[in-house]
């Protein structure tokens, strides 16, 4: 957790990590958002199933079948849900409520948007719309959820990520508007793969990593979350 020095009340922001956890790229976002003025909160929310921080980048699809695949998206929402009321204790505004995540914390956006109306903004960063079956842990994905989202959303995606189309992206933007929900902005990186933000990655592309930032905060002063 990380907030300005001074002053109370400060807007609250969930910070979803990516698949690795809550390393120190995900702990510099929580920082970089409190010198804005945000509490920027980012709790383990695996911790239960594994320790990510185990795992090299090489061992990614161990880490996903020892892990992250255990996960039960109720009890992320559960605990997102634990966080804002912490937060709520510790000096932060929780009736400025905003959540932001990469990659796997990009498609929990998605899902905690559809799950709690009281998120003035979600900013989505490459997390996955669709995926292949369902089972206990993931009996939905953010496509199914698209109706139910009321809240706005910014969405960031890259036109080269291999893993996530950008049919999919466009898809979930449509099934949004039709059910009454305006306040979606999607944003395609034509040259950006996966994990564009990621700065200690070979992934990342500054280009649209600044553009996405400067996005996100346009956004969240757009929407009375900051």
């Amino acid at each position: 957790m990380a907030m300005p020095a001074t002053g109370t009340n400060h807007p609250v922001i969930l910070v979803v990590q990516e698949i690795f956890g809550v390393h120190e790229h995900i702990k510099d976002v929580c920082r970089r958002l409190a010198k804005q003025g945000h509490l920027a909160i980012a709790p383990e929310l695996y911790h239960r199933q594994g320790d990510a921080s185990k795992y090299t980048f090489k061992q990614i699809r161990q880490l996903i079948g020892e892990v992250v695949a255990k996960v039960p998206d109720k009890q992320v929402m559960s605990d997102l849900d634990a966080t804002v009321k912490f937060a709520g204790r510790n000096n932060g505004d929780t009736g400025k409520l905003a959540i932001t995540g990469f990659c796997w914390g990009g498609r929990i956006v998605w899902m905690y948007a559809a799950h709690n109306p009281d998120v003035k903004a979600g900013i989505a960063r490459y997390g996955r719309i669709v995926a292949r079956g369902k089972n206990p842990n993931t009996p939905t994905h953010p496509i199914d959820v698209a109706d139910k989202i009321k809240s706005p959303v910014l969405a960031l995606y890259g036109g080269k990520d291999r893993g996530i189309p950008v049919e999919t992206v466009k898809d979930m933007e449509a099934k949004m508007k039709a059910a009454g929900n305006d306040k979606v902005e999607v944003v395609i990186y034509p040259d950006a793969p996966h994990a564009f933000h990621a700065d200690y990655r070979p992934s990342y592309r500054e280009s649209a990593a600044k553009d996405g930032w400067k996005r996100l905060t346009e956004f969240l002063k757009k929407q009375g979350a900051a």
